[in-house]
């Protein structure tokens, strides 16, 4: 045989050495992942504490659910955080059912709000709304709405009124969405107010798009997330997927003050859990998670415009931040659902408060302050500017020094023709990846692993390609 022929026999073995080579080298990291994890609370961890909190800080994490059913390993929790990061209590909703919790509000009595997912088999999950003990884990009195599904906030108001919003109200025998915000009497047991998006708003552009339009058939037209009563016939809402904060008028039922618009990203991007405040001038502030756009940011209403008076943090520092409360320190409360914690940052953005909560905490509320603390505005507290988030413990990817993959992606391609694509793939993959790689793999060692499988699919591909000859004789053989 010659030596161009052992050459050309012997190259294909050394190409499938060398590949199957380098997929080991990459699956390896989550095998050894996989073969080390244990499940159980003490990822439940304090990070930075420069100063204690005042008081306890309770966290709803709402957990991961597949099909319907809560993930073990990924619990919706809630959970109690002393002054320097000590776990006092956990409230487990997976063990009764719960496959989401989100809102969660301190009431007068010093008892919780919580405001959670139900999985029903055979219905669509309902919203269970219960008054809870967290001391002694007794749930006081229960509501269940289930016409409304995956209801994301619930206050306690004029008493023994639930101020609900419904995010997914879409009505299949007139095919249309009928997102709305309603009030339901505990003590009557009815609905006695409702306000509808769709008779005062319109975003059909949104038809064909991202997002079902208020005709389409989609249950996820509006995805309000929030609402609050911020004064008397006044409500403060959140409708998400319209980039835009609103407050509208129980009596009128008009839209008093708006702040954003349909996808005018530079102001907010897909935003959750807004918090109204006045400066000590009566001026109208808004401080709200700029989920998509990884910050938080507040707004001042000067001379009929908004203006933003201060921005914290970057794709650098928060992933999909749900949660922003301003605190009578002047402090402010976010909770960072990706990243899997919740910090207080000061106006500079230092952070002095850190605890790590998986997965994917959604909301957080210093009992302490009751709901919705409020605070001073950063005008108030002649601090306004745009401000790096620092100080971090740095206990999981994102959170430190340490990058990504995703902020590694973005940071790669900078200032080349591709960075603007590059680095839009990049943010949907940071929020989308936290929900598809298993509990025990770290991110990188799933990226790793998504290789490998890209790798032995091509490989496979190539080895069908290269022997397709000698396969298709075979089966000639075969038939023959």
């Amino acid at each position: 045989m010659s030596n161009e022929s052992k050459t050309r026999f012997s190259r294909p073995w050394l190409v499938r050495g060398v590949v199957l080579l380098v997929i080991v080298s990459l699956l390896a990291p989550s095998a050894v992942s996989a073969l080390t994890y244990e499940p159980s609370d003490t990822n439940l961890q304090k990070g930075t504490i420069e100063s204690p909190a005042n008081g306890t800080t309770v966290i709803s994490i709402q957990g991961f659910k597949f099909k319907g059913q809560a993930n073990g390993k990924k619990p919706a929790r809630l959970v109690g955080v002393g002054p320097r990061g000590d776990v006092q209590w956990v409230h487990n909703g997976s063990d009764k059912g719960i496959t989401w919790f989100y809102d969660v509000d301190p009431t007068d009595d010093g008892n919780l709000l919580v405001t959670g997912t139900q999985h029903v088999a055979g219905q669509k999950d309902p919203t269970l709304v219960y008054k809870l003990n967290p001391q002694t884990g007794e749930k006081l009195w229960t509501e269940t709405f289930e016409s409304a599904h995956d209801t994301h906030d619930v206050d306690l108001i004029n008493g023994d009124q639930l101020l609900v919003a419904n995010m997914r109200n879409y009505n299949p025998e007139k095919k249309v969405n009928e997102d709305r915000i309603f009030i339901y009497d505990r003590s009557k047991e009815e609905v006695v107010w409702q306000w509808q998006f769709r008779n005062h708003t319109d975003w059909s552009k949104k038809q064909g798009g991202q997002y079902a339009a208020k005709d389409g058939k989609g249950d996820d037209w509006t995805h309000v997330n929030d609402v609050d009563k911020i004064a008397e016939g006044q409500y403060l809402i959140s409708p998400r997927n319209m980039d835009q904060v609103m407050v509208i008028n129980r009596s009128t039922k008009e839209i008093d003050m708006r702040l954003g618009s349909d996808n005018n990203y530079s102001v907010m991007n897909e935003q959750h859990n807004p918090t109204y405040l006045e400066s000590e001038n009566g001026t109208p502030t808004i401080l709200v998670a700029d989920s998509h756009g990884d910050r938080v940011v507040e707004y001042a209403k000067r001379g009929g415009d908004w203006k933003r008076t201060w921005e914290v943090g970057s794709r650098q520092s928060f992933n999909w931040p749900r949660d922003a409360d301003r605190l009578p320190n002047g402090n402010t409360l976010i909770t960072d659902s990706n990243n899997h914690r919740v910090i207080e940052v000061n106006s500079q953005g230092e952070i002095v408060w850190e605890f790590y909560a998986p997965w994917a905490p959604y909301d957080a509320e210093r009992i302490t302050y009751g709901d919705e603390a409020g605070g001073p505005t950063i005008a108030d507290q002649n601090a306004e500017g745009d401000y790096k988030l620092t100080g971090s413990a740095g206990l999981t990817p994102g959170t430190g020094d340490k990058l990504t993959f995703s902020q590694w992606l973005t940071a790669a391609f900078a200032g080349t023709p591709v960075a603007e694509p590059v680095g839009s793939f990049a943010t949907q993959w940071s929020k989308i990846a936290p929900w598809v790689r298993p509990v025990w793999m770290g991110p990188w060692d799933f990226v790793g692993a998504v290789v490998a499988g890209l790798l032995l699919v091509g490989w496979v591909l190539g080895e069908l390609v290269y022997n397709r000859k000698r396969i298709s004789s075979g089966v000639k053989r075969r038939i023959a």
